[in-house]
């Protein structure tokens, strides 16, 4: 099979397997997005729901966030790790929104990566979730699963993106990403991959060399 085929068949399968895949993310307001992927980072996202469901009722809006007290975000973000420096990009960040945005978010990779802290995974999912654009997000999961298919030799986050941005209908990208991420989690896992009750180890080039 060609690379081509073998993406269109892992999306019909994705598809079919999590009809309703989204976002693992818990989120009301675009910006409370962004700032949870950014708590995400070197985090799962469980723990950064468990965070942000208190998080986003003691701060109500992005001016809250903009004016808050940089010691006490850090208390209230401490358990997604490295919460100094995701403390203060999200109070730059909120600032930025607010003096340039109108309390929006940009739709362009390069506006968005421009905002402290966020990397071209988040800038994708941004567009993706919120914007409704073709987006490839390219986490751990995505980017295992992507080479164990034989769809890509990089382990790159960009390299990855830009092997598959052809191979992948552009209206189905973003969904496909999410659903990666939960097959990821279900049964093709790092360590100890379900190849038994795997629906893709006939697309599978590493079950294949086994």
């Amino acid at each position: 099979m060609t690379k081509e085929e073998i993406a269109e068949k892992a999306v019909e399968t994705l598809e079919n397997l999590y009809p309703d895949a989204r976002c693992s993310l818990v989120y009301r307001k675009p910006y409370e997005l962004l700032i949870a992927t950014r708590l995400a980072a070197q985090c799962t996202d469980a723990r950064v729901n468990l965070v942000t469901e208190k998080l986003f009722d003691k701060y109500k809006t992005l001016e809250d966030f903009a004016n808050a007290d940089y010691g006490e975000l850090c208390d209230d973000i401490r358990p997604c790790g490295f919460f100094r420096k995701k403390a203060n990009d999200i109070i730059e960040t909120s600032k930025i929104l607010l003096s340039e945005y109108g309390g929006g978010l940009p739709d362009t990779m390069e506006e968005l990566t421009k905002l402290p802290g966020v990397g071209r995974k988040t800038a994708n999912l941004i567009m993706g979730d919120v914007f409704g654009k073709p987006a490839v997000v390219t986490d751990t999961h995505f980017i295992r699963i992507m080479g164990r298919l034989g769809l890509t030799d990089s382990k790159s986050p960009e390299r990855v993106e830009r092997d598959l941005r052809p191979l992948l209908p552009p209206e189905k990208s973003s969904d496909f990403c999410h659903r990666v991420v939960i097959f990821g989690r279900d049964i093709c896992s790092a360590r100890k991959p379900l190849c038994s009750i795997c629906p893709m180890t006939e697309l599978c080039r590493e079950y294949s060399e086994k």
